[in-house]
């Protein structure tokens, strides 16, 4: 084992990082559906798809439609579709209950990912040790500060919070979600591929090879079977000096 950083092969970070990643999204939709049901999402939700359906039986339209297939209707199918959706727009109770479903659909979204990194990114990591995961655990890597010192608990934290969850996770996310609503235009493919582009040149041209959530951390992923981890920065320089010391020791003058 040595005392200098040594940095994990791509391949097996990648390995570990689809592992996680698969588990972790599992999680995430075991917990968003636990949510839904304690929040009664489903119940808003059938409430909502009766308004829908009321609207739509009554002008003889279908909501959900493409622009294309809007176009293609003609003059009076148009006007009987404007017109459901004039009627349904000017019901308050179908709105109010739009909104619920639309708040909480994000709610659950968010609160999902959230509690699934912290389980996945922070609990099992401390309860493992330097960092590891899962995935990290099978593959053979763990996490080191880069000097060679053991990470600790804000590290972990700020890792999983703010790297992957905020930066990593929710930002492309709501992203997404404002494309697919109409709400974001080129802004939005032209921000999720700024994202995508910083994460690449961040692991191709920092020193080592960091992601993003590394980076805002201060962590570096390692092999475990051949990294030296410190308790301290100044274990690791009593370390430093005792080598040094040896070294010299064994020097032929």
């Amino acid at each position: 084992m040595t005392y200098d950083l040594q940095k994990a092969g791509i391949w097996k970070r990648f390995a570990a990082f689809l592992f996680d990643g698969i588990l972790a999204g599992m999680l995430a939709v075991g917990l968003g559906l636990l949510l839904s049901l304690v929040l009664g999402y489903n119940g808003y939700n059938e409430k909502l798809e009766q308004a829908y359906a009321k609207y739509e039986a009554e002008y003889g339209i279908t909501f959900e439609i493409t622009q294309s297939e809007y176009e293609s209707m003609g003059e009076v199918g148009r006007q009987n579709y404007d017109a459901a959706y004039r009627a349904l727009t000017a019901d308050g109770d179908a709105m109010r209950t739009y909104n619920v479903v639309l708040q909480m659909s994000l709610l659950i979204t968010t609160l999902g990912i959230l509690l699934a990194i912290l389980v996945w990114e922070f609990l099992i990591p401390l309860a493992l040790g330097n960092g590891q995961t899962l995935g990290k655990k099978i593959f053979g890597l763990c996490l080191v500060r880069a000097d060679s010192v053991r990470v600790n608990n804000l590290q972990l934290f700020t890792r999983a919070v703010l790297g992957k969850f905020t930066v990593e996770t929710m930002i492309p996310v709501y992203i997404l979600l404002m494309i697919f609503w109409g709400s974001m235009g080129i802004l939005g493919p032209v921000l999720l591929l700024g994202l995508l582009i910083g994460q690449i040149v961040s692991l191709a041209v920092t020193r080592t090879n960091s992601a993003l959530h590394d980076l805002m951390a201060g962590t570096v992923v390692v092999d475990s079977a051949s990294q030296m981890i410190f308790p301290t920065a100044d274990a690791r320089l009593e370390y430093q000096k005792k080598i040094a010391a040896e070294r010299a020791a064994r020097q032929t003058y």
